[in-house]
């Protein structure tokens, strides 16, 4: 899934899911919390990607890194976006290649196709409450 940005950051771009980490949260934490802030999905299968995705911005002089985490949903949740986006599309993965806004943000994607599409996910790279099942 694709969302497109509706906010002073990146206002515009068709990106994934992405945020901060708050006191206190762990990075996975953090993606779940904010999948279903950004979504108002809560059913997610969630892996590390053991990759990071960065960005450097210009105007206000810092760099953005955060781990990459990988959700696997079922695509009939209903999805309920909150006020940082405008739309929503669930792609294939070479669709999504081609439409992700920000350079970089294609090789994240390409990297999740190797390893989580064409392949099953490493059990090691499991994540969140429910990692004992399955």
């Amino acid at each position: 899934m694709l969302v497109k940005r509706a906010s002073t950051i990146l206002d515009g771009a068709w990106c994934y899911i992405g945020g901060s980490i708050e006191q206190g949260e762990k990075a996975w934490e953090a993606a779940l919390r904010e999948i279903k802030e950004e979504t108002g999905i809560n059913e997610v299968t969630l892996y590390s990607s053991n990759k990071f995705d960065q960005f450097y911005s210009p105007e206000e002089e810092y760099i953005y890194m955060a781990p990459v985490f990988v959700g696997y949903v079922d695509s009939r949740q209903h999805v309920q976006l909150n006020h940082e986006h405008t739309e929503y599309k669930w792609l294939p993965i070479q669709e999504a290649m081609e439409t992700a806004t920000l350079p970089g943000n294609d090789e994240v994607l390409a990297f999740i196709d190797k390893h989580f599409v064409q392949r099953t996910p490493s059990p090691f790279l499991r994540v969140g409450k429910e990692k004992s099942k399955g």
